[in-house]
């Protein structure tokens, strides 16, 4: 069995329940699940495991939610390797009131664990989605999974269930 963690940040629950529904569906025990304001302090944590995925809102124009940004902050002063490390990235956003940067969180995640070695995974089809702009699509795909609890609550499920599904095939779970 894969050895898998989740780390989230959540500011009104919304990505903690995703964060939690994931764990669910790839069986991952729940001490494996980590609120980044809570029970994150320091790389480390995640070093101990080989597949990681991170879960992160977008907020005001195109930020990481507030328990991201310390580790990322650490991320660019420390630079810590994460070569040999699995990382997959989902995460809320509302394209009716920021659809100019909508889960433009999860490009920035994206960008950063890639240059420090990481291997990304979890890239999900913008058919469906409504939005301007989002850092977070690269060649016609987003990087991870992103979620609209606000506008497009009836679709996550669905949504959650298809990336699930594509990292089992992806990562050979």
């Amino acid at each position: 069995m894969a050895n898998i963690g989740i780390f989230y940040g959540s500011s009104s629950g919304v990505t903690k329940v995703v964060a939690e529904k994931i764990g669910e569906l790839l069986d991952v025990e729940s001490f494996n699940i980590f609120n980044m304001e809570e029970d994150f302090t320091d790389f480390d944590d995640m070093y101990a495991f080989d597949i990681l995925l991170f879960g992160c809102s977008t907020w005001g124009s195109g930020e990481v939610q507030n328990d991201w940004r310390d580790p990322l902050l650490d991320l660019d002063n420390d630079k810590p390797s994460f070569a040999g490390k699995t990382i997959a990235v989902f995460g809320a956003g509302d394209y009716k009131a920021h659809g100019e940067q909508f889960v433009s969180a999860l490009g920035i995640l994206h960008d950063k664990f890639k240059a420090r070695g990481a291997t990304l995974v979890g890239s999900f089809p913008t058919d469906g989605y409504t939005y301007k702009y989002s850092f977070a699509e690269r060649d016609g795909k987003f990087v991870g999974l992103p979620f609209d609890e606000i506008n497009e609550a009836d679709k996550t499920d669905a949504r959650l269930e298809a990336w699930v599904e594509s990292l089992k095939a992806e990562l050979d779970l």
